[in-house]
């Protein structure tokens, strides 16, 4: 019969052996991590920015995987139930100093390991209660912001076709004040020749009139002699 490890934690586990990395750096992050849903450690580890967090992401993500395919456990419903690091073998090496001493150098290694387990009933609808209620907010924020894009949408359409049409009735009208001012200038430029024709006209009628008189009476002069040659030329005849 053997006896049963006292210090043997219940769960799942999976253990990543002499990575290079001292133990408390690794401590620093699976004291953030411990005791949370596995859910909410993945949320934790992908926010830091340590080093340690992306090693012990790793080695959570193979804890669950185990749960998941050896024991028949459901991935959501497990949690980070221990967490710890353990120091590994420790390398030491020498770098060259001043008058002929060595500085020490150790090179520390860990081996982490993180246990999951089974949440509680009590817990269990505590969490699922939690994320109903984190669920509808996350519903309410979109549907409020699907809203509210959709106003700002409106808003600007309808800005934009004010504009439009503002546009549209700044042209119509420049287009029709153009008009006008053509049609006026045409017809001022009208009026303007026609002046100055007839102020031409009536400036030259004096002089038009005395050619035609002078013309007329040229006219009568030439009848005349023309009349008395031809009776001249009668009276030679008759006698």
């Amino acid at each position: 019969m053997t006896a049963s490890k006292t210090n043997e934690r219940i769960g799942t586990r999976a253990t990543l052996r002499g990575y290079q990395m001292s133990a408390s750096k690794a401590r620093v992050v699976l004291n953030i991590v411990r005791g949370e849903d596995v859910n909410t450690a993945r949320e934790i580890l992908a926010g830091t920015t340590r080093e340690a967090a992306d090693v012990i992401g790793k080695v959570l993500a193979s804890a669950v995987a185990n749960a998941v395919n050896n024991d028949g456990l459901l991935a959501e419903e497990l949690y980070i139930s221990a967490a710890f690091a353990d120091e590994g073998i420790t390398m030491k090496r020498f770098s060259p100093r001043a008058r002929g001493r060595a500085g020490k150098i150790f090179k520390r290694s860990t081996h982490i390991t993180v246990i999951v387990s089974r949440m509680d009933e009590e817990r269990l609808e505590l969490m699922r209660a939690s994320r109903s209620a984190q669920a509808q907010a996350s519903r309410s924020r979109r549907v409020a912001s699907s809203r509210r894009r959709a106003d700002q949408t409106a808003s600007v359409n309808k800005r934009e076709a004010a504009h439009e049409a503002q546009a549209e009735l700044e042209a119509a009208q420049a287009l029709e004040a153009e008009n006008m001012v053509s049609v006026d200038d045409i017809t001022q430029d009208d009026v303007i020749a026609d002046t100055v024709l007839e102020a031409d006209i009536e400036a030259e009628a004096p002089g038009l009139e005395a050619a035609i008189e002078a013309e007329d009476e040229d006219a009568a002069s030439d009848f005349a002699v023309e009349d008395d040659s031809v009776s001249e030329d009668t009276t030679e005849e008759t006698n």
